[in-house]
């Protein structure tokens, strides 16, 4: 039994220094999710320009998945053979479902649509509203003022850059980027809450995700899918596989199953709320990407939408 799920399993009264809001998340625990949060939105930050950047470049988003499970299958894959159990394989299938193939799929395939602060909108404010969307119909939380004010400010947000997109007249297939976020972040948001649920422990979420995902993309993508990598640079294939197999699909998957366990999926997904702005910033430092009025209003709105309804309050311990 993992640390995570023994601290899990314990009573409100055999958990001294218990935070007063979750009487299952003590204060060092509540720390050490926050610290690890703190990780996981730099990480995505710089995911989702590193990103952007590779799929306007040299590289397909089969490319982009192919390079994430190459690096990260070659770390992990050890691990996964030794650590995980057979009789577990099931689990971490359905993990690498939803947290591997799914979420980088559609997140890779909408980053050669849409600009990278679309991604920080979509993807990063959309994974607490799917989060609280799912928590409300599956779990005991509370369909309170304060989740529906959250809900209602998110939509318009998300609302606010999908009219920008629909209507921007150079790039057409903008929204569909947008609609792949989406998707990318319902995965995600899954995932979370899987993980929560399961307590399969940080390292043996990531390992999981990372062989299985492997196992099962790299043939299909060598025998069928379009590529381009050949013609990247020896650069650029450092870059991205570095980022992609190491910061994104190890350091980040395994910050953000470590601060699920120790803070519940919710309040992890709220730190995501920060992450629209880090990569607006940075995507018009680095990509010179422009912000413009109604992208600018919409990441303010999401982020507060997002924060908001993660610490809403709970019938239940954190989920």
């Amino acid at each position: 039994m993992t640390r995570a799920t023994q601290a899990a399993a314990q009573t409100p009264s055999h958990r001294p220094g218990a935070v007063a809001d979750d009487p299952a998340v003590t204060a060092a625990d509540a720390w050490k999710g926050v610290a690890a949060a703190a990780v996981v939105v730099l990480c995505w930050s710089g995911f989702n320009i590193v990103s952007r950047f590779g799929s306007t470049g040299a590289f397909t988003p089969f490319d982009m998945a192919a390079l994430r499970y190459a690096v990260s299958a070659t770390l992990a894959l050890p691990f996964f053979i030794r650590d995980i159990p057979v009789a577990h394989y099931p689990r971490y299938f359905t993990l690498a479902l939803f947290g591997g193939l799914g979420y980088a799929l559609f997140a890779y395939s909408g980053f050669a649509l849409a600009p990278s602060t679309h991604a920080g909108v979509f993807v990063n404010g959309g994974i607490p509203f799917w989060t609280a969307v799912l928590l409300a119909l599956t779990t005991g939380l509370q369909r309170s003022r304060k989740i529906v004010v959250s809900l209602l400010l998110t939509t318009a947000g998300l609302v606010l850059i999908s009219a920008e997109s629909l209507f921007a007249p150079l790039e057409p297939g903008q929204w569909l980027g947008d609609v792949l976020f989406l998707c990318a972040a319902a995965s995600w948001a899954i995932f979370g809450l899987l993980v929560r649920r399961w307590q399969p422990g940080a390292r043996n979420a990531v390992v999981g995700i990372a062989g299985i995902s492997a196992v099962i993309y790299l043939p299909i993508y060598v025998l069928w899918l379009p590529k381009t990598i050949q013609s990247a640079g020896w650069g650029d294939l450092a870059l991205q596989g570095v980022y992609q197999g190491i910061v994104a699909a190890l350091l980040a998957a395994g910050m953000y199953a470590y601060a699920t366990a120790r803070i519940g999926a919710s309040r992890a997904s709220m730190a995501l709320a920060l992450v629209p702005a880090v990569s607006a910033i940075g995507a018009y430092t680095l990509l010179d990407e422009p912000i413009s009025l109604l992208a600018g209003v919409g990441i303010v709105v999401v982020s507060a939408g997002a924060g908001l309804g993660a610490w809403a309050p709970r019938r239940k311990a954190a989920v």
